[in-house]
């Protein structure tokens, strides 16, 4: 199933121009960080502010320094 992701595929052209291939971009890792990235870390944050708040001990990263 790799192969075939890593295979080329042909050539695409539309009245003769050739197309280009499709590639990630600054607008994919834009979306990759809000969609995915941000929610974990604000639920992440939410859960260690609990925490604190209920056992006084703070287990958040920040905690280390």
């Amino acid at each position: 199933m790799l192969n075939k992701l890593r295979l080329r595929r042909k050539t695409e052209t539309v009245m003769g121009h050739r197309l280009e291939e499709p590639r990630l971009t600054f607008m994919v890792v834009v979306w990759v960080l809000i969609y995915a990235v941000l929610p974990v870390l604000v639920i992440g944050s939410l859960l260690d502010l609990l925490v604190q708040q209920v056992t006084g001990q703070c287990t958040g990263f920040w905690c280390w320094f």
